[in-house]
């Protein structure tokens, strides 16, 4: 299968943002979108609380051939429930310009597909949360989270309403992740002729303005670059950025310390997907 853009949808009300990120993304790539969604199997004994140990047998019985019924119209309804926004969200695609559109109805582990599907995708695009928890919105999605910290690819991250993309605010600081992120950027043909604000949370010295000044020279003569360097918390400097710049999308480099610290400590990365409400961009 040659590149293309894997677009992750579920039932949420991030579909339709997930859909025009990706039609977007395949406009300025030219290339096909792979509409994916996962139907996750369901143990209908777990979800409905299995008491029958509870009561006699003959009753145990008739509950478990109960409750293995429920499950397979259970099934059922979940393949047709995805079928339905399958076919809604191949129009949408088609209808903002998409390539082209490939859909793939698949069944098993949500996570554990996304990342098998997307060995031949340039980029991978998935809401900020799932259905189970799209009105959380102190939190990303575990979904999410699970599916940047296990992908090799870098990662769009759609937020609930959609802007188009015109400007790109990178959060820099010059640490390895960063340094990638900033590869992803210059080569990529993604984020042509958009303007970039390169951005540094830290103290205003002479090295800093200097590292700042090499990533900008990495870019070229050519592009439309500006350097912004505040001190204060990276969440809070990059968060009035981005909200300041008009049609922003963020770009990043992903989780810079290990799932363990992160439990401990938390997470630049994590802070930002939650607060923004725009797309951004997670580059390992």
């Amino acid at each position: 299968m040659m590149e293309h853009v894997l677009a992750c949808i579920d039932a949420s009300s991030y579909a339709d943002s997930v859909c025009d990120l990706a039609a977007w993304a395949s406009q300025r790539l030219t290339m096909p979108v792979e509409l994916l969604h996962v139907v996750q199997r369901s143990d209908a004994v777990a979800s409905r609380g299995d008491l029958s140990g509870a009561i006699g047998l003959g009753v145990k019985t008739s509950l478990m051939e109960e409750l293995v019924t429920l499950e397979a119209a259970d099934a059922k309804l979940k393949v047709e429930r995805g079928r339905l926004l399958l076919t809604a969200a191949e129009k949408r695609l088609r209808d903002h310009g998409a390539v082209d559109v490939r859909v793939s109805h698949r069944h098993g582990g949500i996570v554990e597909t996304i990342l098998e599907r997307e060995e031949e995708a340039r980029v991978v695009v998935i809401g900020k949360r799932g259905a189970g928890h799209e009105f959380a919105t102190g939190h990303i999605g575990s979904m999410l989270e699970r599916v940047v910290r296990g992908s090799t690819k870098p990662v769009f991250v759609a937020p609930r309403e959609h802007t188009e993309p015109t400007n790109i605010v990178f959060a820099y600081d010059a640490s390895p992740a960063a340094k990638r992120a900033l590869g992803r950027l210059i080569a990529s043909d993604l984020f042509t002729d958009m303007p970039i604000n390169l951005v540094m949370a830290d103290t205003d010295n002479e090295a800093h303005r200097r590292s700042l000044s090499d990533a900008a020279t990495r870019l070229g003569p050519d592009r439309n670059v500006t350097v912004t360097l505040e001190q204060g918390k990276a969440e809070s400097v990059i968060s009035q950025v981005v909200e300041r710049t008009p049609g922003a999308m963020l770009m990043m480099g992903a989780y810079g310390h290990s799932p363990i610290r992160t439990l401990i400590v938390g997470s630049t990365t994590t802070t930002m997907i939650r607060t923004v409400h725009v797309p951004v961009l997670l580059v390992r």
